[in-house]
């Protein structure tokens, strides 16, 4: 077969023909993989070739030099590099010619295959001249390579790291604004311009400082967004979406003299891709607001003066903005999928954070909408008044709020009969946004009896509906108790509610989600039931497990892949709520301890391709660990391959990081009696260090898991004292090195597991008589709690683990043996800071129990 029939092969309505084809192409791969890419180029190229072969060449090509898994992006980027630069020089040629040919299938293939190549080579300062070469053609006559070479530019900028283009960024944005300018006559280059505009915008932020380029930016953007064509319009009204999330403080003078009138018009326009940009445009307006109060708030707390400007572009504009919300909540569209975004939902969205952007000034203009509407005959206004009323309960005081929701809770419950499905819904979802965000204003003994008998009555009507009631129901067990309380207002309730989700979680149906939200349910109302629901708990557990060994049992006779998804998601459904009825009835929950470890571990046998249910199971045994403590040692001979293979697979990380933590249960659950595992953990973990195809965020719970080790054998860490030390000197050096605002998480992260880990050392030795063992090293410790201490951006978790530490240090060493080191101002500043947290907050405690042991210490 030629490469031209094989990938027409690709495309057949057979499956079978598929298969092959596919399997051929994956041979050709690799066995040749140069003269692989030479021959899908030459398809590619050929201009006598079908419209869809040399599309899907031109997928295969992109394919074979890009992919979102970062490592196999890495392994494909390494494997284009070893080509031999000839044979790379014809495939690069081959896809800048495709760029004029006149078939638009073809030029994007070949547009999206330069991007590719570019976004390997341009980091590595190789293909300079790719930007060149484009911007060159940009300037020709020929429509069809101009519209291709716009469009490649903008698949460029979309792909690659803004700082990498950067020296290029005025050339390529005066190409482009020449291609979107109004005088521009073709509308299909106006469109590939400022398409390629929208992907740019990141970068340009150089030009957007100097006043007349952004002038000239705005002003093409605003007057594309008048476009005789939609298309142009669209990418517009995007453009200034995301010149208002990268630029908001520059854009006071543009909203205005053209923002705020464009914007509103455009909320009305008669094309709903249109409107929805528009109504976007005031939601990305309203975020960047809540950002800024957000910001401004926790600088205030910290005594600080923040920087950015609020300019309240929402609070001007709601006069305008906010009736044409309200009006927009009426257009639903009674056909639609719940699923299809339209300008009804986009609208109830916008007006959920304009609420939270101006607080409570939003209140006296919608209740009257909700007032005049609420029993509207027309379900359309009916819908809205709900939903607007569901949509301000975040943002305004509360205290503004609570009236107005007491009095509108009995019209909410009865709403749940409605006759129409689109107004129970948005009753549904209100209810839960109440018990969500105000519980208070619920009257226990007026409301709380007809609202748990409407949200269980809704469980049992249609499944959005259900999915809804589900939240409610959650919010409600959440925010009413807690399971360490003996009894709570839905006691009462407890054991009827339970019964209706297991009962409507009997059939295989999962529309609109209703069985996950159901089970979703269940998981919530077994961790939040207090004491005296401990026996509908337990039942619970045991009609859960009956329903997982069903599941086991007929996992041999289900063949297909989508039957096999649906079960696994059951599965974890199941899992879920059994991991926390065994949190909940902690030792009692022995009774059923067998049938769960022999559940697990056929699962465990079953689900090797389905990582997201291991997963599961491993968070279930976690929780049985924690809840049996020593008696859990008769499963961990059965129990530790699985966990063994977990930790030494790189590839599904999150698995591998859940496995982590078992360590940590296993050893805080055994005490010393997990010794007899540490020489294989120690191995498997120090391994897991050195690997460089495990994902860097699993690394610091592996440093915490050091701790935890060390706190469960004591002294008999010793054994591993010299090799972990090596290893945390080694991250203290990799952290003090790591920079840049991408970096900040990780590297808190990393520190929050450098000191855990030592706090478990330092106690784990102090407690057997061996902390002298440790004093070699607090030089580098302290010195490198100082570098620390003097960095910018410590959370919350640094300075607690942080503190935490020095105190357990002058505990271990509190004759003195440290004395110069507790004696550094920057501690006596670090722990001052952690005094001044709020009162009963967990740094507060352990900062007041520091300053203790520092000044014993010391003395």
């Amino acid at each position: 077969m030629s490469f031209s029939e094989i990938l027409g092969g690709t495309l057949s309505p057979d499956a079978r023909i598929r298969e092959q084809a596919t399997r051929a192409l994956e041979s050709a791969e690799s066995e040749n993989f140069p003269q692989y890419l030479l021959s899908l180029t030459q398809e590619l190229a050929n201009e006598a070739g079908q419209a869809p072969v040399r599309s899907a060449a031109g997928i295969a090509l992109k394919n074979a030099l890009t992919a979102k898994d970062e490592l196999l992006m890495e392994q494909h980027a390494q494997r284009w590099l070893q080509v031999d630069e000839s044979a790379r020089s014809q495939i690069k040629q081959g896809a800048l010619m495709t760029l004029g040919s006149g078939n638009r299938q073809a030029t994007t293939a070949a547009a999206q295959t330069i991007a590719a190549i570019a976004a390997v080579e341009l980091p590595q300062g190789q293909w300079l001249d790719v930007i060149t070469t484009l911007l060159q053609n940009i300037s020709t006559t020929n429509t069809s390579l101009k519209i291709a070479s716009l469009q490649t530019i903008g698949f460029i900028c979309e792909t690659i790291d803004p700082n990498i283009l950067s020296t290029q960024s005025n050339t390529i944005l005066t190409a482009v604004i020449q291609g979107a300018n109004s005088e521009e006559p073709s509308q299909e280059v106006r469109f590939a311009a400022i398409t390629a505009l929208l992907n740019s915008l990141e970068f340009v932020n150089e030009n957007f400082n100097n006043e007349g380029e952004r002038n000239v930016i705005m002003q093409t953007v605003c007057e594309a967004t008048q476009s005789p064509s939609s298309e142009v319009q669209i990418v517009a009204f995007e453009c200034l979406v995301r010149i208002m999330h990268f630029y908001y403080d520059k854009m006071s003078f543009y909203m205005e003299k053209a923002l705020y009138g464009l914007t509103v018009i455009g909320m009305k326009h008669e094309e709903e891709k249109i409107a929805l940009q528009a109504i976007e445009f005031w939601s990305t307006v309203c975020d960047e607001e809540i950002d800024i109060q957000i910001e401004e708030s926790n600088a205030q707390e910290l005594g600080e003066t923040y920087e950015f400007t609020n300019f309240h572009f929402a609070k001007i504009a709601m006069p305008q903005v906010l009736p044409t919300l309200l009006y927009l909540l009426t257009k639903q569209d009674e056909d639609a999928d719940e699923d299809e975004w339209n300008v009804s939902m986009a609208a109830a969205t916008c007006l959920s954070l304009l609420a939270q952007a101006v607080g409570g000034d939003i209140v006296a203009p919608v209740i009257p909408f909700v007032e005049q509407n609420i029993r509207n005959p027309d379900w359309h206004y009916r819908e809205a008044a709900v939903m607007s009323f569901g949509s301000i309960l975040e943002g305004p005081d509360p205290n503004v709020l609570i009236p107005l929701v007491s009095q509108a809770l009995p019209v909410l419950i009865e709403m749940i009969k409605d006759q129409v499905l689109q107004v129970k819904d948005s009753a549904a979802w209100t209810l839960g946004r109440v018990c969500s965000l105000l519980t208070s204003c619920i009257n226990l003994d007026v409301h709380l009896h007809n609202l748990v008998s409407a949200l269980v009555a809704g469980l049992e009507d249609n499944p959005r509906i259900v999915a809804n009631c589900c939240w409610a129901i959650m919010n409600l067990s959440e925010n009413l108790g807690g399971s360490v309380a003996q009894t709570y207002p839905l006691s009462k309730y407890f054991e009827g509610i339970v019964t209706t989700l297991l009962r409507i979680t009997e059939s295989n149906v999962n529309a609109n989600n209703s069985r996950a939200s159901a089970y979703e349910a269940m998981a919530v109302l077994a961790s939040t039931g207090p004491k005296d629901t401990y026996p509908v708990i337990a039942k619970l557990g045991l009609a859960i497990m009956d329903r997982l060994d069903t599941t086991i049992a007929n996992a041999s006779q289900i063949v297909g892949i989508d039957d096999r998804l649906a079960l696994g998601e059951l599965q974890s459904n199941l899992l879920n709520v059994l991991t926390n009825v065994t949190r909940t009835l902690g030792k009692d929950v022995s009774e059923i301890s067998d049938r769960i470890m022999t559940a697990a571990i056929a699962i465990l046998n079953t689900s090797s391709k389905m990582a997201a249910v291991a997963e599961d199971v491993f968070l279930l045994v976690g929780a049985l660990i924690t809840a049996l403590e020593t008696d859990f040692t008769r499963y961990l001979e059965s129990f530790a391959p699985f966990l063994y293979s977990a930790l030494q697979n790189h590839e599904e990380y999150q698995l591998c990081s859940i496995a982590v933590g078992l360590i940590g249960d296993i050893c805080r659950s055994l005490g010393q009696d997990a010794a007899q595992y540490c020489d294989q953990f120690m191995s498997i973990l120090l391994h897991n260090l050195e690997s460089d195809v495990l994902q860097r965020d699993v690394k610091p719970g592996i440093l915490s898991c050091f701790g935890d080790i060390a706190l469960a054998i004591g002294g008999r860490f010793e054994t591993y004292l010299d090799v972990t030390f090596t290893v945390l000197i080694s991250a203290c050096n990799l952290s003090a090195q790591t920079v840049g605002e991408e970096n900040i998480d990780y590297n808190n992260d990393l520190r929050v597991g450098i000191f855990e880990a030592l706090v478990g050392i330092v106690q784990g030795l102090k407690s057997d008589g061996k902390a002298q063992l440790v004093l070699p090293q607090t030089q580098n410790i302290f010195n490198f709690m100082g570098v620390v201490y003097d960095g910018n951006m410590r959370s919350y978790e640094v300075n607690k683990a942080m503190i935490g530490l020095i105190g357990d240090l002058a505990d271990a060493f509190a004759s003195g043996e440290i004395r110069d080191f507790l004696r550094a101002e920057w501690i006596h500043n670090l722990i001052k800071e952690g005094r001044a947290s709020p009162r009963g907050t967990p740094l507060r405690e352990v900062s007041r129990w520091a300053r203790e042991m520092v000044k014993r210490a010391s003395a």
